[in-house]
């Protein structure tokens, strides 16, 4: 019986062969390797990565999708809501120090799943997945450009990122409204230490208004914890390179006193 798409999920299930193959081809996954898959779907990206790896956990919250997917014996079924999954206790279960994690992520929670995945970025080896493009030039824009924001500065902290493939809606069924695109995430091994908590803090104050300059905004966050050093604060968020922002919170978090 076919499946119908639910809207509440955001699904939008891959079809066009070329681009399959395409994404398989940047992902190059090989025997053995533990690899998770968020929301395989109708296995339109499961198949052939399983063929290739020769087992395959998935993630996948529809009920319907996650009983046929048991009927796979090359599959481990995790039916659940990908926002509730720990990946460290994944990974260790696995029996692997890192898992490489890949999908096509639903496009409604796209950015909560990268946030979550933040959390567990110490094991994770690598992250291949289709967004939706705009998100994706969000996550790889420069300073000064108009996509430069939050989600660039958290996730290119601690990943290098790159765009490997463009994704028509006609490649889906039913077509998205928008265009997609596959970014490959890669954790950097020299990020900086820092405070992940302190870190969202202070850049959501910078970029919660992005047309005035941080001193309307940044300037009074540091004021209110009693910050002593300098910072130029008479530019606007989307001017500030991110390890501009990563030393402010390494600054911040060794001036602020332990909490007990």
């Amino acid at each position: 019986m076919k499946h119908i798409a639910r809207k509440r999920f955001g699904q939008h299930f891959l079809t066009d062969s070329a681009i399959i193959d395409g994404i398989v081809d940047s992902i190059a996954p090989l025997p053995g390797q533990a690899v998770v898959e968020i929301g395989p779907g109708l296995a339109a990206l499961t198949q052939p990565l399983v063929e290739r790896l020769g087992q395959l956990t998935v993630i996948e919250l529809d009920r319907d999708l996650a009983q046929r997917l048991r009927s796979h014996p090359q599959l481990r079924v995790v039916e659940s809501d990908v926002l509730k999954v720990d990946f460290t206790a994944l990974a260790a279960q696995s029996g692997v120090a890192a898992l490489r994690v890949v999908g096509n992520l639903p496009y409604n929670i796209s950015t909560p799943i990268l946030f979550h995945l933040l959390d567990h970025v110490s094991a994770i080896a690598d992250q291949n997945f289709m967004l939706q493009k705009e998100v994706v030039d969000r996550m790889v824009a420069a300073p000064a450009t108009a996509a430069y924001g939050r989600l660039s500065v958290m996730l290119q902290w601690r990943y290098a990122m790159e765009m490997t493939l463009f994704v028509p809606p006609e490649a889906f069924d039913p077509p998205p409204r928008v265009d997609s695109a596959v970014v490959r995430m890669v954790p950097r091994p020299d990020a900086a230490p820092v405070s992940q908590a302190l870190l969202s803090e202070l850049v959501q104050v910078a970029f919660s208004q992005r047309r005035k300059l941080l001193r309307h905004t940044l300037g009074r966050w540091l004021e209110a914890r009693g910050w002593t050093g300098t910072f130029d604060v008479q530019r606007r968020a989307e001017e500030v390179p991110v390890a501009a922002y990563v030393a402010l919170a390494q600054a911040v978090g060794q001036q602020e006193p332990p909490t007990f």
